[in-house]
């Protein structure tokens, strides 16, 4: 007698309410995203009135990142344990009230412990927009479509925030930019819990509050250290601090191995997909940070643009990222994913290619264009590599799995900040020929940085400072070029390790080839998820 197994039901497909939901989800996205971006052009205004030092005026900038990239681990994984709509409320009516506070801040202090709270906020939306996708869209191709509406919301969110930002600072005073995420924090508690499921992990135990402690420790000092590279060079403060992160991480690391209920699950490495995705997002996004650094660099200090102006002429980039976001689900069902990913960086190597070329003065079309095409590949793999992550893992883990795709992709953009920024100014300081007659303050001063040779041109005669300003532009150039050819060999890098490493069959969807822990989930945690 001869038997059989019965075929496996296809996933429920998605309907008119999870399409909303995704609507709903993709508002804090933006919102994140222009957060980190808007404040950049606030900063003189704020400067100005709430007369900060310069360690407050760094604080005030970097404390909002900070948090957020030190509380991802643990609020993903408290949003697996008490629901993630729940976290995602709470969240919402945090961000809310941290907002307004520091819009009226009316000192430097105010604003540095607002803005702490709210990145403790914010860090509880990102994991749990993209958890509650990967639930509310069962299907492979509409979860892979789904993440890539929320994707191409994160990175248009960082190119339109100096725009949106330089506007709202032209009719309104500073604290305005803060108040962007109050209304949308209304329309998503009005309407999140008509539209959005509760999920939680029905057998998760209680959170490790030592755990918690330490991956907060490590996660900040690697982030701190990297910031203080990027910003001071080598120095023994931030060389000590990341050797701090590492080691306490590599505690938490040992600690999560021992608990019954860890606050990371080690054993999601265990996925192949989900650890070369992992891998391939921080290798590109080291790339990506270096190069955004030095091509914003160049638009304000070598063609004088203003932060608002700046900002716009990075718009068709975000479009060409989320337009590429938007096609790469599609490609990837015809397509092995691995090959859509490859290609898509090997894409944004040519364009990183094309910043080799790009000379001080007349160069600026052959830059945007170049950056244009890297964004084609940081949309490709910014859509697929974040549903692969989602996709490989148990529901049940989708919070933690959402965390960790963040924490790579900060860490990474950290790391190239630091280490391309570093290479950027060598080159520059290398290539710089102050010209004879300059005044030797201002010398000593550009001898340091771009920002301090526009700086120290201010105060020289016309035609001083223009000759110093010339001299300045032609040695970032070179500095760029560099960073150009350096972030191409980072790409191809990833585009190599995407396609040695992702091999899914032919016509697969995103998640098509990595669902097998998805598929031996428990009843009980597909039980737990409900739609009220």
């Amino acid at each position: 007698m001869s038997s059989s197994i019965a075929p496996a039901a296809p996933p429920r497909k998605a309907g008119a309410r999870e399409w909303l939901g995704l609507a709903v989800l993709a508002l804090p996205t933006l919102l994140i995203s222009l957060d980190q971006s808007v404040l950049y052009l606030a900063l003189p205004h704020l400067a100005e009135d709430l007369q900060p030092t310069g360690t407050q005026t760094l604080w005030i900038m970097d404390v909002y990142g900070f948090l957020i990239a030190g509380f991802l681990i643990t609020m993903g994984a408290l949003g697996d344990r008490v629901g993630r709509r729940k976290l995602l409320m709470v969240g919402a009516v945090a961000v809310g009230v941290t907002s307004v506070a520091a819009a009226y801040s009316t000192s430097a202090e105010a604003l540095i412990v607002t803005r702490a709270l709210l990145g403790i906020a914010a860090a509880t939306l990102m994991p749990s927009t993209l958890a509650l996708i990967g639930n509310m869209f069962q299907d492979p191709y509409e979860r892979g479509r789904a993440i890539a509406v929320w994707a191409g919301c994160f990175m248009g969110g960082t190119a339109l925030g100096p725009a949106i930002g330089g506007m709202m600072l032209e009719s309104f005073w500073w604290g305005s930019v803060f108040l962007l995420g109050v209304p949308v924090m209304v329309v998503l508690l009005i309407v999140g819990p008509l539209v959005l499921p509760e999920y939680k992990n029905a057998e998760a135990g209680r959170t490790d509050l030592f755990s918690v402690v330490l991956s907060l420790a490590s996660i900040l000092s690697v982030v701190y250290g990297l910031k203080e590279l990027a910003r001071y060079g080598f120095a023994p403060v931030p060389i000590v601090a990341i050797g701090v992160g590492i080691g306490v991480g590599a505690v938490f690391v040992s600690r999560q191995g021992k608990l019954a209920e860890p606050l990371l699950d080690l054993t999601l490495f265990g996925v192949g997909a989900f650890t070369a995705a992992l891998m391939i997002l921080m290798v590109s996004m080291l790339a990506t940070g270096g190069g955004y650094l030095f091509i914003s660099g160049f638009l304000q200090m070598v063609e004088g643009l203003s932060p608002m102006d700046a900002g716009l002429w990075m718009v068709p980039s975000a479009i060409a990222s989320i337009v590429a976001a938007q096609l790469a689900p599609v490609l990837a069902k015809r397509h092995p994913v691995g090959v859509v990913i490859g290609m898509g960086l090997l894409i944004g190597t040519s364009g990183y290619l094309m910043l080799v070329f790009v000379d001080p003065v007349g160069g600026l079309p052959l830059l945007m264009a170049g950056f244009v095409v890297v964004f084609i590949g940081v949309g490709t793999f910014g859509s697929l590599g974040t549903a692969l992550v989602v996709g490989s893992v148990p529901p049940e883990r989708g919070g933690s799995a959402a965390a960790l795709s963040s924490i790579c992709g900060d860490l990474g953009n950290a790391l190239g900040v630091a280490t391309l920024g570093s290479l950027g100014t060598a080159v520059y300081r290398d290539s710089l020929h102050v010209p004879d007659g300059t005044a030797p303050n201002a010398a000593d001063a550009a001898a340091a940085s771009m920002e301090d040779a526009v700086a120290a041109a201010r105060n020289l005669p016309p035609e001083s400072a223009e000759n110093l300003l010339t001299a300045a532009a032609d040695a970032y150039t070179k500095g760029l070029n560099v960073i150009g050819v350096a972030c191409a060999v980072i790409t191809a890098t990833s585009a190599a390790l995407a396609l040695a490493l992702l091999r899914t069959s032919h016509g697969a969807t995103p998640t098509d080839n990595v669902p097998a822990t998805r598929k031996a989930q428990p009843e009980a945690a597909e039980n737990s998820l409900s739609n009220t």
